[in-house]
């Protein structure tokens, strides 16, 4: 665990207490960089497969970037708006960990990170590493493997951030999340590119139903997983 981080490892959020770690942490990592060249992803892939035989890579690939995300968004995310802390995520410099079935279990960071000094200006400016030097090259690496179209990965990780921001609106409702949907709301980045993280969730009435209905914009493929159906909140069910 990094100590810097502990408020944030209370009640249901305990569970992440040993997602974020430093190098002095026994488990065995394996440089992110290794994983998604090489065979180093097929082989990652076909150990969590087995448990779906026989399935399309692309929806294997889109269920195990799933597991990935929700192990790091959330306390990162987290740890930047609520504890205005600003962790090293470069892609090149983390190593991953991966349970006996081959799905990411926690990342092993060069160093603990340091407080935001001056707090940063916006969104953009808070979640820069965040999207541009982790996001942004997990996913073209781990699309381009598999010929998975990127948006559907950008997906996955954009409703992870989103669910987040609804779970700490209401566990925390004086924290000030600003920043979070600043991102998720802007339909361009800056230097005038398309947001890829852009609105990932909608809300919508459904006859019948006292609250709307939290709908994915774009399905995740995890129909294609043997065994695996739509999922309550796709879009296409």
């Amino acid at each position: 665990m990094i100590p810097a981080l502990a408020p944030l490892f209370i009640a249901d959020f305990q569970h992440y207490r040993d997602v974020l770690v430093l190098p002095d942490d026994p488990r065995a990592g394996v440089p992110l960089r290794t994983i998604l060249t090489g065979d180093g992803l097929s082989d990652v892939l076909t150990r969590f497969g087995s448990a779906y035989p026989p399935s399309d890579p692309r929806g294997l690939a889109s269920i195990w970037s799933k597991y990935y995300f929700i192990k790091l968004i959330p306390p990162v995310v987290a740890a930047s708006l609520i504890l205005d802390h600003r962790l090293p995520l470069h892609l090149d410099h983390l190593q991953l960990i991966l349970d006996d079935n081959g799905l990411p279990a926690a990342f092993t960071l060069p160093d603990p990170g340091q407080r935001w000094t001056p707090t940063p200006a916006d969104a953009f400016e808070r979640f820069d590493e965040l999207l541009e030097h982790q996001l942004r090259p997990f996913i073209q690496a781990l699309a381009g493997q598999v010929r998975l179209s990127p948006k559907v990965l950008w997906s996955n990780a954009g409703n992870y951030f989103e669910w987040l921001l609804g779970v700490l609106a209401i566990a925390m409702p004086h924290a000030d999340l600003t920043h979070g949907h600043q991102l998720l709301n802007a339909r361009h980045l800056p230097d005038g590119r398309r947001n890829p993280l852009f609105q990932p969730v909608r809300y919508i009435n459904v006859d019948g139903q006292d609250k709307p209905k939290r709908q994915r914009r774009m399905c995740c493929i995890r129909y294609r997983v043997t065994g695996l159906d739509y999922c309550s909140n796709c879009p296409l069910s």
